[in-house]
């Protein structure tokens, strides 16, 4: 489990003599298991956090406690060898292939070659890219979604506990996107790692989040699940922040599949189990139906969803 107790970095500016807080006060516990979206306007401090947390960044106040140990205690090369880090730009060595990629950090910790290997072939399996075909590519051969994948395998490839990304898939298209990040929530619930993603993408952070912290001026606005913020904004800034049309993309963080129940699904339009709720929606408005019926990967009824379940959900 991931503390922040009174965390602060403070900045001196020589021009005004006065101080400028980028984190100020800032408290939150991040649920083992879960991912925690960091999001808010730009300059909220969302980066700032995160970095402090590895120690990219140094805290000028307050305590980072993981698993009740506090990590401004040690080194900050030992406490990064135990969190992965995944970033927009990726950061692939491009002199080397995939495989020497995703095994950067076994290797610095001295792990038996077989053993990385063993590893690596696994994790490039669980994001979606078949070892034999993409083990000894170079990062230029690789599509900008498929280089995310390997940056993802390779966060994960020492097991660490504690994963921090920072807006990790900013930089791809909108369906390379989708497609990662539906990758990445299969990946997860297998794991079931302890995250933190920082996003200035309100979908994004709806859909992929357990939870939500929304930041403004470096200081909490609102902690809780996307229901609680959509729901439940805690001020006028949190409702103008998420927006009107909140609900709506809430609804694209879930998937039919598990908001389908028994139900009459004759003449009702089908949908695949993983389609969002929100692509469903459009569906049942296009053809004018009160429902859909859903179908898993094999083609089998798994049930309907309808307006009521939406609204519900």
């Amino acid at each position: 489990m991931i503390e922040l107790r009174n965390l602060e970095k403070r900045y001196a500016n020589p021009q005004t003599g006065q101080d400028f807080y980028a984190v100020r006060d800032l408290s939150l516990t991040f649920p083992d298991g879960q991912i925690t979206a960091l999001l808010g306007p730009s300059g909220c401090g969302k980066t700032t956090t995160l970095r402090m947390i590895n120690r990219l960044i140094e805290p000028t106040g307050g305590q980072i406690l993981i698993d009740g140990a506090d990590v401004l205690a040690g080194r900050p090369e030992a406490l990064r060898r135990r969190i992965g880090y995944v970033i927009q730009q990726i950061g692939l060595f491009p002199h080397l292939t995939v495989e020497q990629n995703v095994a950067t950090v076994p290797d610095l910790l001295g792990q038996p070659k077989g053993k990385t290997r063993e590893r690596v072939r696994e994790l490039l399996g669980l994001v979606g890219l078949e070892p034999a075909q993409f083990a000894h590519k170079r990062p230029a051969e690789l599509s900008g979604g498929q280089a995310q994948r390997v940056g993802v395998a390779r966060a994960l490839a020492a097991d660490p506990p504690v994963l921090l990304m920072d807006e990790p898939f900013g930089a791809l298209d909108p369906l390379a996107r989708d497609h990662v990040q539906d990758a990445f929530l299969d990946i997860q619930r297998r794991l079931k790692k302890t995250i933190v993603m920082v996003t200035h993408d309100i979908d994004e952070a709806l859909r992929m989040g357990d939870r939500v912290a929304l930041l403004r001026g470096g200081e909490l606005a609102q902690f809780g699940t996307p229901d609680d913020l959509v729901r439940r904004p805690a001020s006028e800034f949190v409702r103008q922040f998420l927006g009107e049309d909140a609900r709506l993309r809430q609804l694209a963080g879930l998937r039919v599949g598990d908001l389908a129940r028994p139900g009459d699904a004759a003449g009702l339009p089908r949908v695949a189990a993983d389609l969002n709720a929100r692509s469903a929606l459009s569906v049942m408005l296009r053809e004018g139906a009160k429902a859909v019926a859903v179908v898993d990967s094999e083609g089998q009824m798994r049930g309907v969803v309808g307006w009521q379940a939406l609204e519900q959900a």
